[in-house]
């Protein structure tokens, strides 16, 4: 059996030394061996390539166990959180979050623990695709036609020219950037990356001004939310 040991920082305010620090002392107290650190200095928003989350499913064997600081380090949201533990948990990696022991599977919690991971994971897709239908049918009701004109051309070369008024309807629908990648992804004949939407994205100033609405809407709403 293995200990790895996984930390990840965003920001210059942060440090990987402290959280290495963290999960050494656990360690010593444990009487465990860290074999291998995974360390990463990139922000969440990142793609789980860039935050070396497929490098940390790869090595990880049947009986290993993960050591992380807290469950934040390892996604950008709930979701995403929960599919990466149900990943471990299918191939028998006990993961202990050192500042928050009550949501590690190593203890005797730990199946109780996992099948709430799984429901909440089973739920939360499911939330997203009712979200995704009710963005469509609204649109539909309000006349606008979806997918790409038939015999209309990509005159400019970008895949995702056609598919423009398209994307703006849901990112003002608010609808995630994941969900409009699977949306538009149906109805094209090679699927594009995650990475290729959001590029698109930003470097459109009519969606990326969209976007950028979105994100200020969201920070005024947690602004005013009661504490």
């Amino acid at each position: 059996m293995s200990v790895f040991g996984y930390i990840r920082v965003s920001s210059e305010q942060q440090n990987l030394e402290q959280q290495k620090h963290l999960l050494l002392s656990y360690a010593q107290h444990q009487k465990l061996l860290i074999h291998n650190f995974i360390e990463v200095e990139a922000s969440s928003q990142k793609t789980q390539k860039e935050r070396k989350i497929d490098v940390l499913l790869s090595n990880l064997q049947e009986g290993d166990s993960l050591l992380i600081p807290e469950l934040s380090r390892l996604g950008r949201n709930m979701l995403e959180v929960l599919n990466i533990i149900n990943s471990l948990a299918e191939n028998r990696i006990n993961i202990v979050f050192v500042r928050q022991p009550e949501l590690s599977t190593n203890g005797s919690h730990g199946k109780l623990l996992l099948a709430i991971y799984s429901y909440f994971a089973q739920t939360e897709r499911e939330f997203i695709s009712a979200r995704t239908k009710q963005g469509l049918a609204a649109i539909k009701a309000s006349g606008r036609i979806l997918g790409r004109p038939k015999g209309s051309k990509n005159i400019k070369g970008r895949v995702l020219d056609p598919f423009k008024s398209q994307v703006m309807d849901y990112l003002r629908l608010d609808l995630s950037i994941a969900s409009i990648v699977k949306i538009i992804n149906s109805q094209l004949t090679k699927k594009l990356t995650y990475c290729s939407y959001v590029y698109y994205i930003q470097h459109d100033k009519d969606l990326f001004d969209a976007l950028k609405m979105r994100k200020l809407k969201k920070s005024l709403v947690s602004a005013y939310l009661p504490t």
